[in-house]
């Protein structure tokens, strides 16, 4: 709900609000005290709800990411639990995804297919 525009315009009318009745209370110490402790406030919470906003998408983009790679024929299921990994076994498969990409690169440049599943890679 914090994304929408009623919360935004909600939001707009407290500041006015705050803005409005400054001269009210001659602009007082307690007067800024307030709008400061409230952004504070809000502000804090707001960390907190979009880290499990993200983490949400992270999870969603990951499931959607794990599906594609077991529905397509001769993708490696093995990558499927990567994130998972230890941190030297993510580095060994990204030095064999930056070797399969050089060797497209190459294979390109001579003019042949870039494409496929890497079955042909696996091979040598």
């Amino acid at each position: 709900m914090s994304g929408r525009p009623a919360t935004f315009l909600l939001a707009l009318c407290v500041i006015l609000v705050w803005a409005i009745t400054g001269p009210v209370f001659h602009f007082s110490d307690t007067w800024q005290l307030f709008i400061n402790t409230g952004t504070t406030i809000v502000t804090f919470l707001m960390v907190f709800l979009i880290q499990n906003t993200q983490n949400r998408d992270a999870v969603a983009m990951q499931i959607k990411l794990d599906e594609l790679i077991r529905a397509v024929q001769g993708a490696h299921n093995a990558v499927v639990d990567l994130e998972d990994s230890t941190d030297q076994e993510l580095e060994q498969a990204r030095l064999r995804y930056e070797a399969l990409a050089q060797r497209a690169k190459a294979r390109a440049r001579l003019g042949e297919t870039d494409t496929g599943t890497g079955a042909e890679d696996d091979a040598a």
